[in-house]
């Protein structure tokens, strides 16, 4: 007897709304309040509401095997997103650069919709981490080929870059740069630092409670204090500047964004090392082993997991982080985010607040699968 699925029905109820509210705004220009339009408003839009309303509701029914579900999911996606840019294209007087049409509510709800749909299909498969792999890839790919198609040309941030084309290829290296370097930084520092709090359980107490304090410190004055210091550097201390070091710009986000990693690696190779069984150590031992040999051999290969579960949990918050940077001339998606914000220009702060959350996403993910792969293979 088929039943209904809870889940399901809330992916229905979020996309229904999605229909039922405004789809796109459509602006004069990018700074004025525009008027807000249904998807049923459109001249094709009522057909659209149908159709996705009949997959939002037929998915709801536990006859709908997972496969199917997933296929819904992603043709939902697709659909919505290419709707968008088909309004795009119908309400922008050909010509007309001022104009812009920006998506509203009820677009963010229905890819939040397919989205959940999409997620919950790929757990209820119970995929093999490699099926997992080419699903990412294959989204990835999916949405550069719409990108480069030029179906989205018409929507407002796609508008926004491609006036600032070179500008956002920059930001986005340094931005990259901010969240990479960092971390890698992190990772050469916060390790050996692990380690020695695990040989040495005394220091333990002093160094995660003084890397507590720097997280709990708000991003927006950890960027503020960075200033007057590196700036106090840069001027006092002879060949300071020449180095890179300066009151604003890339090198105290970096600094930053480096303080911040530390505590998610400290305590997660901390974790990772305790996690080991002491059995497994005194066999190593038994069996000859220095101390060396004992971690680099089997400590550090157990702990790996536990590692790069720190790793993720370090780049998703750099990322994320480093759109700050842009308040102090850092560099990277911050910039179009605070831009936008003094000009009360919604859409550019899309420009930089949509790759960012694409990347953390990706980011967050792959290394998720990661996590699970070195998991598995020490089971």
């Amino acid at each position: 007897m088929a039943r209904v699925l809870p889940p399901a029905v809330l992916f229905a109820l979020i996309g229904l709304a999605g229909l039922a509210l405004p789809l796109v705004q459509f602006k004069p220009n990018r700074i004025v309040a525009g008027e807000r339009l249904s998807l049923a408003a459109l001249p094709w839009g009522i057909a659209v509401v149908l159709a996705l309303g009949a997959v939002l509701v037929a998915a709801c029914w536990s006859r709908w095997p997972s496969p199917l579900r997933l296929a819904a999911s992603v043709v939902g996606l697709v659909a919505v997103t290419l709707v968008l840019g088909a309004a795009a294209a119908h309400l922008v007087p050909p010509g007309n650069m001022l104009a812009r049409v920006s998506p509203a509510a009820g677009f963010w709800l229905l890819l939040l919709a397919f989205g959940l749909m999409l997620a919950d299909a790929v757990n209820r498969l119970r995929l093999s981490l490699a099926v997992r792999w080419l699903i990412l890839a294959g989204a990835v790919a999916l949405v550069a080929a719409i990108l480069a198609s030029g179906a989205l040309d018409g929507v407002s941030v796609m508008r926004e870059y491609a006036t600032r084309r070179e500008l956002f290829g920059r930001e986005a290296q340094a931005h990259l740069t901010l969240a990479f370097g960092s971390l890698g930084a992190a990772l050469l520092v916060g390790i050996p630092m692990g380690i020695a709090i695990f040989q040495a359980p005394r220091l333990r107490g002093p160094v995660l409670g003084a890397l507590n304090i720097l997280q709990t410190i708000p991003s927006l004055a950890l960027f503020g204090i960075m200033i007057p210091i590196f700036g106090w550097i840069a001027a006092t201390l002879p060949g300071a500047a020449q180095m890179g070091v300066s009151g604003i710009g890339v090198f105290p986000a970096l600094v930053a964004l480096f303080l911040y990693s530390l505590l998610p690696v400290v305590s997660n190779t901390l974790a990772g090392l305790s996690g080991v069984p002491a059995a497994t150590r005194d066999a190593a031992l038994g069996l000859g082993m220095t101390r060396a040999q004992l971690l680099t051999q089997v400590l550090m290969p157990l702990a790996l997991p536990v590692l790069l579960a720190a790793v993720r949990i370090a780049l998703v918050q750099n990322i994320g982080l480093a759109v700050i940077a842009g308040l102090i001339g850092g560099g990277g998606f911050g910039t179009f985010v605070f831009q936008g914000l003094n000009q009360t220009a919604m859409d550019l702060v899309l420009l930089g607040a949509l790759p960012t959350i694409a990347l953390a996403l990706v980011a967050g993910i792959a290394l998720d699968l990661l996590v699970q792969g070195a998991r598995r293979a020490l089971a």
